[in-house]
């Protein structure tokens, strides 16, 4: 898993780029990585953004039956990181967006 991170960014940033989304275990399975491990290593990425002043790249994530939008952990770390999580569309569209425009 020591070159989990730098794929992960690797490929979260290419998403990003080309205003693509992922599954997590679509994600998890091209890492080679168990759910558990994607999970850390995705809420590590939003501590690293948050703490730069960066969008979080983990918008481009989409849950299996979250209708295009993360799963609740995303919403739940995002809130704990101090970001109004209270409109989930509006925030994954924002973060979305400014994905698009700065991808790394």
């Amino acid at each position: 898993m020591s070159d989990a991170p730098a794929l992960l960014a690797e490929r979260l940033a290419g998403l990003a780029a080309s205003r693509e989304t992922v599954t997590y275990g679509a994600l998890a399975a091209a890492l080679g990585l168990r759910m558990a491990e994607l999970t850390a290593l995705l809420e590590a990425t939003m501590e690293a953004d948050a703490a730069a002043g960066r969008p979080l790249r983990a918008a481009v994530m989409e849950g299996k039956l979250s209708g295009g939008l993360p799963a609740k952990g995303f919403f739940d770390k995002a809130a704990g990181l101090g970001f109004d999580t209270s409109d989930p569309a509006g925030f994954t569209g924002q973060m979305r967006a400014a994905l698009a425009v700065h991808p790394e």
